[in-house]
């Protein structure tokens, strides 16, 4: 039998879960995991406690009724900062109830839509990752944009690019999303195969492009052109048209001319795809709206190319 210890006798099993408020069979689960070591046994061979050890394990009793995973209590347990295992919890459960509003919201739609849209609407949705995530978008667009761009220029081009997805949506924001996910994530004769073709095509200008600058160029006429339809300017010339022409002729290293500008209006006709615009118009139903796209500051000023000269 062990010895008393200076703190009080040893506690048997049943009394330090009595105490605790735990069940025996949770004492004993603790034990063979190794977070609530014992001090012995007794002469009949059952398990004694350190009646310190019912601190700890009220300890983690109250980390367990947050839900926090075993492995994070050890850790804590062990030493490790109880801060970063309880954020980590935190993060967690934000997630769980992420993935809870999104639920509900795609059942709100589901019950919202009439009988004849509700199988194809749950079949939409129902393949929709949870919580969900913009993961098939960023990946579609790493797959578009050239290879030489600066990671921090690839960056701040997908940023721009892919929705930012609300905790709490709305049903018409799900089913944006869905058809979002549907149409990035579609394998052969998807959106992302056509654009492909799209870039092999021939193309009105000549010469070698230079990506990056291209995309530092569209970047400033793509924010000029977003202050242009926020203030309900419709498209035609002026400085975010000049800018968007500057782009294509630094990238093209030639210089801005009548020609040029008609070269760009056929490079723009032929690269413009039913799809891309189903892209933003989803992104624009994924953010309620929020502002101007980079897909409709895109057609703002190829609208504007269109009304030049």
């Amino acid at each position: 039998m062990a010895a008393e210890e200076p703190g009080g006798a040893p506690l048997s099993i049943g009394e330090l879960a009595r105490r605790a408020g735990v069940t025996v069979k949770t004492v004993r689960h603790y034990s063979d995991q190794g977070l609530l070591p014992d001090a012995g046994r007794s002469a009949g061979g059952h398990r004694r406690y350190d009646p310190e050890a019912l601190d700890r394990l009220r300890r983690i009793r109250d980390l367990r009724a947050f839900g926090m995973p075993l492995p994070d209590v050890a850790e804590a347990m062990a030493g490790g900062s109880l801060e970063r295992a309880l954020a980590g919890r935190l993060a967690a459960v934000g997630g769980q109830l992420t993935a809870l509003r999104w639920q509900q919201a795609a059942l709100r739609a589901l019950t919202e839509a009439s009988a004849d849209q509700r199988p194809a609407l749950l079949r939409l949705l129902g393949g929709l990752p949870l919580p969900p995530t913009g993961d098939g978008a960023v990946r579609f667009w790493r797959r578009q944009l050239p290879r030489a761009l600066p990671s921090a220029l690839r960056d701040a081009v997908v940023d721009a690019a892919v929705p930012v997805l609300p905790a709490d949506p709305e049903p018409a924001q799900v089913v944006g999303y869905a058809r979002l996910h549907a149409l990035t994530t579609a394998g052969t004769g998807g959106l992302a195969e056509r654009c492909r073709r799209v870039r092999r095509a021939p193309a009105a200008l000549v010469g070698d492009s230079d990506p990056v600058a291209l995309y530092r160029g569209l970047g400033e006429a793509y924010a000029l052109a977003a202050a242009a339809l926020a203030a309900g300017r419709p498209p035609g010339p002026g400085d975010e048209l000049d800018s968007f022409v500057a782009a294509h002729a630094r990238a093209y290293r030639s210089r801005d001319s009548p020609a040029f500008r008609a070269g760009l209006r056929a490079v723009s006709a032929a690269g413009e795809d039913l799809g891309m615009r189903a892209y933003w118009r989803y992104v624009d139903e994924v953010t309620g709206g929020g502002g101007p796209t980079m897909g409709a500051a895109h057609d703002w000023l190829v609208g504007a190319l269109g009304r030049d000269g």
